[in-house]
């Protein structure tokens, strides 16, 4: 994941280390033992879902992507059911992860007014998190990720005793992300990407992400309009499409200068 090596190298000291290899970190001591519960936060886009099943990727972990709608149910009751299914179903499959995206709508600051049924729902959950705490062996992680993290129970935030900020990619990460994602692109020669880093301050990776679709895509909507013919019919030479240029990427800059040029004339 381009842009995360230092929180990356965290996590697999922390996290995915210790699930791969748990006989050695607990006979060297039950406080190095995984934990039971992680929380990423940051902005929208910067790659926290991303981060999450790498996670359960390199660790080798079953990846449970919790969606709170699944644990609701009308009758009174059936939600303490189906949390206690899910635990059960996280013990057999160990080592799992348990995901849950924006916890904090799910896991809120209890000031909040709760129906009762959620409530209860919440308690329980939070119980057999406790039963997992007070487990060293077990191998299951319970992983978050908000983008409100203030939002979000001091109790809870106690059970994530790993803590990571995803933020949005600064200048070098921008860089590294822009490299990745135009690995594959025919780019003009005289592209350069740290020219577009510097342009895309306050881009999310999704943000980047789809900048660059966007630039890639305008050759290939060039070439298309060119072909005087049926596309099924057509033979197709990649190699006759021009290269990506740093104007591609922002087209409106283009369109601005040719308005204000027109309104010179005009003038």
């Amino acid at each position: 994941i381009g842009g995360l090596d230092d929180i990356i190298d965290s996590i697999k000291e922390n996290v995915i280390y210790p699930l791969v290899y748990p006989n050695v970190f607990s006979k060297t001591s039950s406080l190095l033992s995984n934990p039971k519960g992680i929380l990423l936060y940051g902005p929208p886009g910067c790659g926290k879902t991303m981060l999450a099943k790498a996670i359960a990727k390199e660790s080798g972990a079953n990846f449970i992507n919790l969606h709170i709608s699944t644990l609701t149910d009308k009758y009174y009751g059936e939600s303490q059911k189906l949390v206690n299914a899910l635990f059960s179903l996280a013990h057999k499959l160990e080592p799992t992860i348990i995901f849950i995206d924006e916890i904090d709508s799910f896991l809120r600051d209890r000031r909040s007014q709760d129906h009762e049924a959620t409530a209860m729902m919440k308690a329980e959950f939070m119980s057999l998190w406790d039963g997992l705490v007070s487990d060293s062996s077990s191998r299951i992680i319970i992983l978050g990720a908000t983008n409100r993290p203030n939002d979000i129970d001091q109790a809870i935030i106690r059970r994530m005793p790993k803590r990571y900020s995803v933020q949005l990619p600064n200048l070098s990460q921008r860089v590294t992300l822009l490299k990745l994602m135009l690995k594959d692109a025919k780019l003009d020669e005289n592209l350069k990407l740290e020219e577009i880093a510097k342009r895309t301050n306050h881009y999310s990776g999704s943000d980047i992400k789809e900048l660059c679709r966007a630039a890639v895509m305008i050759p290939v909507r060039e070439y298309i309009r060119s072909i005087d013919k049926d596309l099924n019919d057509a033979v197709i030479d990649t190699n006759d499409l021009r290269p990506v240029k740093l104007e591609d990427f922002f087209p409106s800059e283009k369109n601005d200068d040719f308005i204000r040029n027109a309104t010179v004339e005009l003038d």
